[in-house]
């Protein structure tokens, strides 16, 4: 039987003051004066449309990402917190993340975030070399990340994130060790790092930058870089997610655990079990913000609905789970997939074969070669 697990709720907010050349996400440069009035009325439109699906659940996590979420002010937040909190049933310990751009960091904004019941920030830092940041087409420099954090912390955040990237142009394994000695000394609870990729569709796909370190080169960056996360405390939990103990992302750590989310906004994808239909529902909404106002609260909005079919369950699954170091138990599996352990049985033997996976009673657990080789791991799960 199918089992729903924990809810979560993600809100995209898509605009961003410039597109960044690796960006992949679903964001959009904005021009003028940008309509965050209508578009939160926009969100609960959507909300009010999704809430069917989840009546009587309890939301545990709660995300804001982007394009910059950071954009919109604190007084837009809050509405909309307090238009969701109204309608869904917020776990008293419920985490809130609101991602943020530190070149859009204004003094006294915080202690704003925070009334309206943000309590988690995610810093889009990516380095803190000011040569590698233009490269990047970023708009703050080293200087304006370390005093957007310090803004955080002096507004009573101690639970914040640093997104760093590693493999950058030019860079050498000296500049990601700076990155990383720069980031330590800001005392963040949580660090993601992780290795800039060509995505199709971005500006560095079609003109890759000069001076990207090969893959060897790269490998070296991640190995060492992992050393001196480990050496500072950071508990390395997920492919390239990093915490001290205690301070992993709920939010994350529920979509890695195969969970449920709403996804509300623009170009937002969901994950709902549905108990009594015994089915998974995927749904996406419409990517493009002037569809998107014009649609919300309506079927219109989606982009598209799909039953997750019984056959693919275990690809889906095993993608979110092998990204986690602390692996699955094959009950888990069952009752998130409403299949018998006996569906992974084959593939799940050839991993442990190869020394892929390893089992610790009903536990199943990535080794370290399986932790390099994830692809091919998830790839034995996928039916022709």
């Amino acid at each position: 039987m199918l089992t729903p697990p924990p809810l979560s709720l993600y809100v995209h907010l898509p605009w961003c003051v410039r597109k960044c050349p690796y960006c992949d996400f679903n964001s959009h440069q904005g021009k003028g004066a940008l309509p965050f009035e209508d578009y939160i009325d926009a969100l609960i439109r959507d909300l009010d449309l999704d809430l069917p699906l989840v009546w009587g659940r309890t939301v545990h996590s709660v995300f804001f990402g982007g394009g910059t979420p950071s954009l919109f002010p604190p007084e837009a937040i809050d509405r909309f917190l307090q238009a969701a909190s109204s309608r869904l049933r917020f776990a008293p310990s419920c985490e809130i993340t609101l991602e943020t751009n530190p070149g859009t960091a204004e003094h006294g904004r915080f202690d704003r975030y925070r009334a309206a019941g943000v309590n988690r920030i995610s810093f889009g830092i990516q380095s803190f070399d000011d040569q590698s940041l233009k490269k990047l087409g970023r708009i703050h420099d080293s200087q304006e990340a370390e005093r957007a954090v310090k803004l955080a912390q002096d507004a009573g955040y101690d639970n914040f994130n640093l997104d760093l990237m590693y493999a950058l142009p030019g860079q050498t394994l000296a500049m990601a060790e700076r990155d990383l000695e720069r980031a330590f000394a800001l005392q963040p609870a949580h660090i993601s790092h992780y290795q800039l990729t060509l995505e199709p569709n971005t500006i560095f796909f079609a003109r890759p930058p000069q001076g990207i370190p090969d893959d060897d080169h790269a490998w070296d960056m991640q190995e060492h870089c992992q050393a001196l996360l480990a050496d500072a405390g950071f508990g390395h939990y997920e492919v390239s997610a990093y915490a001290r103990p205690g301070r992993q992302c709920a939010h994350n750590l529920n979509y890695w655990r195969f969970g449920d989310y709403l996804g509300i906004g623009a170009g937002a994808h969901g994950k709902i079990t549905l108990g009594a239909e015994q089915a998974i529902l995927r749904r996406w909404k419409v990517k493009h913000p002037t569809a998107y106002l014009d649609r919300a609260g309506t079927t219109a909005s989606h982009g598209g609905d799909e039953r997750v079919a019984p056959e693919r369950r275990p690809f889906e699954y095993m993608l979110n789970l092998l990204r986690l170091h602390e692996g699955f138990s094959l009950s888990a599996f069952e009752a998130a997939t409403g299949l018998p352990r006996a569906a992974i049985a084959q593939p799940l033997q050839t991993a442990l074969a190869s020394g892929w996976l390893e089992t610790a009673g009903e536990r199943v657990l990535p080794t370290a070669l399986g932790r390099r080789f994830t692809n091919d791991v998830v790839e034995l799960f996928l039916q022709p």
